[in-house]
């Protein structure tokens, strides 16, 4: 397939396989070996490279992008941050100068996530660079140059343009440069067809090319889709790229999502919050952090920057993980699913979508149009146990919506990750909780209704006892004086 985006600022076309990462090409076909190639599934952050679309600059791991997810964007790597005539960009001249650097694996990875931060203004230094991991400088240093450069401008080379109009009604992120219009480029990279349906790819080109479709709409997926129900769906990637680079799989025909914009809505409808599949994790979190904060503080403990960056709501849901952790907040909030097969549409609460291990209620050719979260006062609290405060995985994640008059619960929806095959409500828990005292007391019944409710596996992260022991305790916090905080560290 041909994929055309800028890389470094300038305009190029890559004759590559769709499913060909970002990481490969720039170091086999570009000889760009700046970006390194560490985990090779998106934890270390040492292949980071800064991508910018119509939303803006976003850092994300090139080790899990795959070509065909970048075509219309720019592409910066760390050989571009420096200045045409040469002159550092000050995030790598604070790296020399507060000595943030010793071996040097990590440090282009560190210096582009460093880079497109100082671009987006942002200040959490911590969170930004959760998703890149150094094992001898320290992250002192590395933090202290990330500081020094706060109040510095933005170097103008920095400031890339996508080869892609912005979006219709979508303004575009305010750190990057207005996108052109169709007469800034040469006519040959004009736009896309503008009859929806018609098979042209974003740049003229068979939509299904060496085994893609590009769909740029959610009528065109349903069709292509339904067309070609075996495809694999490809929204960021965080999941999918592993089956490549790790399982070595072949995905046969990639159906791209990133293309999709009308996926990509947040919008207010009907007293509820409407989420399209393929919001990102970093926009799901801005949205909900004023109605749920405790779902906001949880999803900053979601992968790393680049993988929140890069991942989507609806392919956190759509995958069926039992250990994903944005479901069991979504079934706690009684979220509705909306799905989509063809030109029929279907609605039905998020719990009941997960039927078994790897089995979902989802016909073929039927795919996650949204997620719905309807209004309510915010009673959220959600609790993470992992082994690690970044970017880990859950061994128990446990979402709790009460509601109490005089102290005693009157109403309650829990739903707990990594207890069950698949994310799962605590019917009987609920039940044994109801007309109880919110007191260690009351709850108390409910720990003992939970063994009825579940019955965990052992693996790798937990034993299942631990499992359960942990969910007792998680519901014991409730009734706790102190609110329970997602982002409380304990040895």
């Amino acid at each position: 397939m041909k994929v055309r985006f800028r890389l470094n600022g300038d305009p190029v076309e890559a004759e590559t396989a769709p499913t060909t990462t970002l990481l490969d090409w720039l170091r086999e076909t570009r000889g760009l070996t700046g970006t390194k190639e560490g985990c090779n599934e998106g934890d270390c952050g040492a292949c980071s490279v800064m991508v910018t679309d119509e939303r803006g600059a976003r850092a994300l791991n090139a080790c899990i992008l795959f070509m065909g997810q970048l075509d219309g964007h720019a592409v910066r790597t760390v050989e571009g941050l420096a200045a045409p005539d040469g002159t550092p960009h000050p995030v790598q001249q604070a790296m020399v100068d507060h000595h943030g650097s010793q071996c040097g694996f990590c440090t282009p990875g560190f210096v582009v996530t460093m880079a497109t931060a100082h671009l987006n203004c942002a200040t959490d230094h911590d969170d930004q660079l959760a998703g890149n991991l150094c094992r001898c400088t320290g992250y002192a240093p590395i933090i202290r140059a990330a500081k020094a450069v706060e109040s510095l401008p933005v170097p103008d080379h920095m400031r890339d343009t996508p080869l892609s109009r912005t979006s219709e009604g979508d303004a575009p992120h305010p750190g990057a440069a207005p996108a052109p219009s169709y007469a800034d480029t040469p006519a040959d990279w004009g736009g896309r067809d503008p009859l929806a349906g018609t098979g042209a790819d974003s740049r003229g080109d068979p939509a299904r090319t060496a085994g893609a479709l590009r769909p740029a709409s959610t009528d065109e997926l349903a069709r292509l889709y339904l067309d070609h129900p075996d495809a694999t769906l490809v929204a960021g990637a965080t999941d999918v790229g592993l089956w490549v680079t790790k399982g070595l799989r072949d995905l046969g025909t990639a159906l791209f999502l990133n293309g999709v914009t009308d996926l990509q809505r947040i919008e207010e409808i009907d007293g509820a919050l409407r989420i399209g599949a393929g919001v990102t994790l970093t926009r799901l979190r801005e949205a909900v952090a004023p109605r749920h904060p405790s779902l906001a503080e949880m999803l900053r403990r979601f992968g790393s920057t680049q993988v929140r960056n890069a991942g989507t709501i609806g392919g956190n849901i759509a995958n069926g993980s039992p250990i994903g952790d944005g479901p069991p907040a979504l079934i706690a909030l009684g979220a509705v699913l909306h799905l989509r097969r063809g030109d029929a549409r279907r609605e039905i609460p998020l719990e009941d979508f997960f039927i078994d291990y790897g089995k979902q209620d989802r016909q073929p050719g039927e795919f996650v149009e949204a997620v719905s979260i309807p209004d309510q006062p915010d009673r959220l609290s959600c609790q993470k146990l992992s082994k690690r405060f970044d970017q880990d995985i859950s061994a128990v994640c446990g979402c709790f919506n009460i509601t109490t008059e005089g102290g005693t619960v009157t109403a309650a929806r829990i739903a707990f990750g990594g207890m069950a095959g698949t994310p799962k409500r605590a019917r009987l828990t609920e039940d044994a909780l109801i007309g109880q005292p919110l007191t260690p007391e009351g709850v108390a019944l409910a720990q003992a209704a939970l063994e009825q409710d579940f019955t965990p596996l052992s693996d790798m992260r937990a034993s299942a006892r631990y499992r359960v022991e942990a969910a007792k305790g998680m519901l014991l916090r409730l009734a706790s004086a102190d609110e329970p905080s997602v982002l409380e560290v304990r040895a």
